[in-house]
């Protein structure tokens, strides 16, 4: 077993509930990690924002995510969380899927049950395919992971499409089927997450998407713990406040031509060259140097 894999694991038998923070390149994994996270969650919301400045509408394609996992477990053993939407398309492309990932450096691995190409969970127009065939592709997820310690997140939209019963039906059918985790999306009241927790929170670590935004009726990991809930997501949370502030500050700059007066702190280069570790990386090219 990996160190990532290890670590994830220590972190779902530990008693308190995990916060996993998305992260969607080098700079924000080493922020989560120096601030003390247990795990990451590779959200392809993240990646589709950051990476290519585009909505959350599944048009972000396998090796992409993969070249983002590959980056990012170059530098840390933190365990990630990869979202991989649908599978990228049936129970095949969910194998080759896997093993790319698993090869990549996923700890484990977020699966849905929406039509492909998908959307974010909490917009509206989702799809969802039949349980049989989500239950196929858990079923394939199982057969091609190289380590069973590579564990599978198993999503439904369903409650938003099909309505809730079919979401706890089709959560009883994927954890039969093998799934490591549960994530029944974008619950809309209070009771459905009681019920939720009651069902399933002595079976199986429940997921739960905290999206600035979003339509969940609860608003804090604290809430979650109370509830019998194990993970909390903040899939875009470092985004969301980033995106504001380099508005204001790129306006300064437009306005004022200096960012010696921005209102809002800033790192200068010494500080960013410190935070990524660029002493230890001169310190380790000596051993190499010519003279």
């Amino acid at each position: 077993m990996t160190l990532h894999h290890q670590r994830l694991q220590a972190a779902l038998t530990a008693d308190n509930l995990i916060k996993a923070p998305g992260v969607f390149d080098g700079l924000s994994l080493r922020l989560v990690e120096q601030a003390g996270f247990d795990v990451g969650f590779v959200s392809g919301a993240g990646i589709a924002f950051s990476r290519f400045g585009i909505a959350d509408i599944g048009l972000i394609g396998m090796a992409e995510v993969a070249g983002c996992i590959q980056l990012m477990r170059e530098i840390s053993d933190l365990p990630l969380i990869v979202d991989i939407d649908t599978g990228f398309g049936n129970a095949l492309n969910v194998q080759r899927t896997v093993r790319v990932f698993e090869r990549a450096g996923a700890s484990a691995m977020q699966m849905e049950d929406q039509v492909m190409p998908k959307r974010c969970g909490h917009m509206k127009g989702k799809n969802v395919v039949s349980c049989a065939e989500m239950v196929g592709k858990i079923h394939a997820f199982v057969d091609s992971r190289a380590h069973e310690h590579t564990l599978l997140v198993a999503r439904t939209d369903a409650l938003g499409v099909t309505g809730f019963d079919d979401a706890m039906e089709r959560a009883h059918c994927y954890l039969e089927a093998g799934a490591d985790l549960l994530f029944i999306e974008a619950p809309k009241t209070l009771q459905h997450m009681q019920l939720i927790a009651r069902e399933f929170g002595a079976k199986v670590p429940l997921v739960h998407n905290l999206v600035e935004g979003g339509s969940s009726p609860v608003a804090s990991a604290a809430e979650l713990a109370t509830l019998g809930y194990k993970m909390a997501l903040y899939p875009v949370a470092l985004l969301h406040a980033f995106v504001p502030t380099a508005q204001a500050l790129l306006k300064h700059i437009q306005m004022q031509g200096s960012t010696g007066q921005f209102s809002q702190p800033m790192l200068d280069l010494m500080q960013i060259n410190q935070l990524l570790g660029a002493d230890n990386l001169l310190e380790q090219a000596k051993k190499y140097d010519a003279s």
